[in-house]
C-alpha cells in the first residue's frame, strides 16, 4: 500500500492505492481519494496523516528521534568490528591468563580494551578516554572510572625482573603478552627470518619518567619536553612483533644491537636477517652483527661515509637496469654490486627519485639566484640555500656580494640524486637486497600513517610502569590495525583509513521501551563499513530488534 500522484486539469491529486494481482497481471487498486496535494500541504493534513502513521512504525519513530536529538544514541561500529579482532588474535585470553592470580576488583582487559581502541579513534591521554567511551557502546565498561585506567597503564608496565647490566629496559608484563601473542600465531612461520625495525621519540608532561625520561633529539620538535625513545619491531610480512622502550637520550645508532639480541631470546629466534636505516649503522654495529653470525641489510651514510663517496660511488662498474613492479606501476632502478675489501655494498639509483630531487635542486637554484640579485645578507640563514653557496672575495670586506652559488657543490649534489647505498652481508641478490630494504620503507610508512596513534601525547601519567603501559596499547592499536589490514587485502579492499573510522562512527543504535518491549534500531551503513565487515567475517546487528522490557 502506497501514496501515489496523479496530474489532472493542471492539479495533482494523491491517492491511497495497493497492488493486486489480476489475470496474471499486476494492478493498482486506489482505496481512497486524499485530495489535491497543494491543499492538503496548506492545510497541514498531509503532515498530520503522516505522523499518525508513523506513531505506528517503531523504527521510523526512533530513527526520527535519534535525528532530532530527543533520545540518545551509541555507536557500535569501532567496538564491534575491533572487539571481534581484538578476540580473534586472542589479546583477551592472554590478557585474561595474566590476570589469573591477581586481585583486581574492576575489569582490567576492558580498560585495555577501551583503551586501545580511543587509540585508534582519536588517541590522547587516558583522561579523555574515560569521558570519550561514554558514547560507545563497549561491552563490560559500565564500572570503569579513571583511576582503573591508571592502574591498568601501570599493571602492563609493570616490572618483572630488574634491568641486566647491559640490557636497555626491565622485563615487564608488557613482554609476556607481546611474546604470547607472537606464540599463537607462530605456526604462520617457522622463524622470524627477517625482521625490520625502527624508532620514533615521545614526549609527554607530568611527574613520570624517572628512567624513561630525558632530553634529546626530539623527532616531534619538542625538544622542552622529557622524552622516551621508542623502537618497534615488525617482521617480514608487516606485522608488529615487539616494542623496546628507552630512555629519551638514547641514540639510535646504540639501539639496534641490544634489541636484536633480546629479540633472539625473547622469541628464541636462530637465524634472523636485520633491515634497518642508515640512522643505526656505525662500524662498531656492524662487527657486532658479524661476530654473532647475524645477516643484515642497512642503509649506508652516502654523504658522510668517505669510502661510500670515494669508492663505491667511483666505481667504474655499469649499473644493471631494472624494472621493478610496484602497486602504481613500475620503477625503473639501476642497481650494481661493489665490494670493499670483505665488505659488501649494493649501489642503487631511482630514476623517479632522481628526477624529482634534481627538480626540486633546480627550482631551489632559481629562487637563489633571484634571492642574490636584491642581496645575500639573509641567505646564509637558509640551509636549504646555505647548501650551494660559497664566500667570495667581496666576502672579505670589500664591496660586492659576499656570496655566490658554487657550481662545484651543485655537480657534488647532483651525484647523490635517486641514489642510496645499502651494506649487506646477507646471501641475497642485489636485487633482492634492494627489496627488501625498500620494504623498510613499508615500516616507515607505518610509523606515518600511525603518527595519531603512537603519539599518545599528552601523557600524564606519573610512574614509568603507566607511561610504559599507556604507550603499549598504542603498540596493541597498531596490531588490530595490521589485521583489518590483512583481512581488507584479501578481500581486495583498499580502504581509506579516516574515511573508515567516520563511517563506523555514523554506525549507531537506540533503544526506547514501548508496550512492554525494548526496541532497538540501528542507524544504515555508509561507506566502505559493509564490506569491510564482510572481510572480517562479521554480522551486523539487525535493522530492528525486540525484546521483552
Amino acid at each position: 500500500m502506497y501514496v501515489r500522484e496523479k496530474t489532472a486539469r493542471g492539479h495533482t491529486y494523491l491517492y491511497l492505492v495497493e497492488s493486486e494481482r489480476e489475470d496474471g497481471r499486476v494492478r493498482q487498486r486506489i482505496i481512497r481519494a486524499l485530495g489535491r496535494k497543494d491543499m492538503l500541504l496548506a492545510s497541514g493534513e498531509l503532515e498530520r496523516l503522516a505522523a499518525s502513521l508513523v506513531r505506528h512504525c517503531d523504527r521510523a519513530i526512533i530513527l526520527s528521534d535519534m535525528e532530532a536529538g530527543r533520545i540518545a544514541c551509541t555507536r557500535i561500529g569501532g567496538p564491534r568490528l575491533f572487539g571481534r579482532l581484538w578476540e580473534r588474535l586472542g589479546i583477551a585470553e592472554v590478557l585474561g591468563q595474566l590476570l589469573t592470580d591477581r586481585g583486581f576488583e574492576f575489569a582490567v582487559e576492558r580498560a585495555v580494551f577501551a583503551s586501545v581502541l580511543h587509540r585508534l579513534f582519536v588517541s590522547g591521554s587516558d583522561r579523555s578516554c574515560e569521558k570519550w567511551m561514554a558514547d560507545y557502546r563497549i561491552a563490560g565498561i559500565e564500572e570503569l572510572q579513571l583511576h582503573h585506567f591508571y592502574r591498568a597503564m601501570a599493571w602492563l608496565g609493570e616490572e618483572i625482573a630488574p634491568a641486566g647490566a647491559d640490557a636497555l629496559a626491565p622485563r615487564c608484563i608488557k613482554d609476556l603478552i607481546e611474546e604470547r601473542l607472537f606464540e599463537r600465531r607462530r605456526d604462520l612461520f617457522s622463524d622470524l627470518s627477517l625482521v625490520f625495525m625502527d624508532t620514533t621519540s615521545l614526549s609527554f608532561y607530568g611527574a613520570g619518567g624517572k628512567s624513561l625520561g630525558a632530553y634529546g633529539h626530539s623527532k616531534d620538535h619538542r625538544a622542552d619536553l622529557k622524552q622516551m625513545i621508542l623502537a618497534v619491531v615488525i617482521d617480514g610480512e608487516g606485522r608488529p612483533i615487539c616494542t623496546e622502550m628507552l630512555p629519551g637520550n638514547t641514540a639510535d645508532a646504540t639501539v639496534l644491537l641490544p634489541v636484536v639480541d633480546r629479540l633472539r631470546e625473547r622469541f628464541q629466534i636462530g637465524r634472523v636477517c636485520v633491515v634497518a636505516d642508515r640512522g643505526m649503522i656505525s662500524a662498531a654495529t656492524i662487527t657486532a652483527l658479524e661476530e654473532r653470525k647475524l645477516e643484515y641489510i642497512l642503509g649506508a651514510r652516502e654523504r658522510s661515509s668517505a669510502v661510500v663517496r670515494r669508492l663505491v660511488l667511483e666505481d667504474e662498474q655499469p649499473l644493471t637496469p631494472l624494472l621493478v613492479d610496484r602497486a602504481r606501476g613500475e620503477t625503473q632502478l639501476f642497481v650494481k654490486e661493489v665490494k670493499i675489501g670483505a665488505a659488501r655494498y649494493i649501489l642503487c639509483r631511482n630514476e623517479a627519485e632522481a628526477e624529482r630531487e634534481r627538480n626540486e635542486r633546480q627550482a631551489i637554484v632559481a629562487g637563489l639566484s633571484k634571492q642574490l640579485a636584491r642581496g645575500d645578507k639573509a641567505l646564509i640563514g637558509n640551509s636549504a640555500y646555505r647548501r650551494y653557496l660559497r664566500r667570495t672575495a667581496s666576502g672579505d670586506g670589500k664591496p660586492g656580494p659576499a656570496f655566490e652559488i658554487d657550481p662545484g657543490k651543485l655537480a657534488e649534489e647532483a651525484r647523490f640524486d635517486g641514489v642510496f647505498v645499502l651494506r649487506t652481508n646477507a646471501r641475497v641478490s642485489p636485487l633482492q637486497a634492494v627489496l627488501r630494504y625498500r620494504d623498510l620503507l613499508r615500516v616507515e610508512d607505518l610509523f606515518r600513517r600511525a603518527k595519531a596513534i603512537l603519539r599518545t601525547r599528552p601523557i600524564y601519567h606519573s610512574s614509568d610502569a603507566a607511561i610504559r603501559g599507556h604507550v603499549f596499547c598504542s603498540f596493541l592499536a597498531l596490531m588490530l590495525q595490521k589485521e583489518l589490514a590483512d583481512l581488507c587485502h584479501a578481500h581486495g579492499l583498499i580502504i581509506e583509513w579516516a574515511d573508515l573510522l567516520r563511517d563506523l562512527d555514523r554506525l549507531q543504535e537506540a533503544t526506547i521501551e514501548k508496550d512492554g518491549k525494548a526496541i532497538t534500531a540501528r542507524t544504515a551503513v555508509s561507506g566502505q563499513v559493509g564490506s569491510v565487515f564482510q572481510a572480517a567475517g562479521i554480522a551486523l546487528p539487525p535493522n530492528l530488534h525486540e525484546r521483552a522490557a
